[in-house]
């Protein structure tokens, strides 16, 4: 067996962190471009808790060594000092005292022409058509036969 099988096992087992390199002053500067960048992108993102306030804490977190956000403020209910009342003058609905017009029960639909209607058909899928009885035929039966053949041709 020969050394070079045992590459991938060494670098698993390195612990030690490495060192930070230091900062020059243009990386400084393109880090304060990218704070007010990400600042400006999360208030526009209405994520203002993600902003960071000062630049130290934006180069701790680009660095990997944040320091931990300050504690949150405490919950409160909201309580209005005075409670608002709408002031306007109590105007009763309108009543009539004659007739109690929505409860009145709707006249039945009664035929009133002069044909005497025999019954409905059907000419295609769910179209009806009325069957009349007419002068020279009393029963329908006539058009009752016409419409059938309609159907059917």
């Amino acid at each position: 067996m020969t050394m070079s099988l045992v590459g991938p096992y060494l670098t698993t087992t390195n612990y030690k962190k490495p060192k930070q390199k230091k900062l020059t002053q243009a990386k400084l500067e393109a880090l304060q471009t990218q704070w007010r960048k990400h600042n400006k992108d999360m208030r526009r993102k209405n994520m203002h808790s993600l902003q960071y306030d000062t630049f130290d804490d934006y180069l701790a977190y680009v660095r990997g060594t944040p320091k931990p956000r300050s504690q949150q403020k405490e919950f409160k209910t909201y309580t209005p000092d005075t409670l608002y009342t709408r002031k306007t003058p109590d105007i009763p609905s309108y009543s009539s005292k004659s007739s109690f017009a929505p409860c009145v029960k709707k006249e039945q639909l009664q035929y009133s022409g002069e044909r005497r209607l025999v019954g409905i058909a059907t000419m295609h899928k769910s179209n009806m058509v009325p069957v009349f009885a007419d002068d020279d035929d009393k029963t329908g039966s006539k058009q009752a036969t016409e419409i059938a053949k309609m159907r059917r041709g």
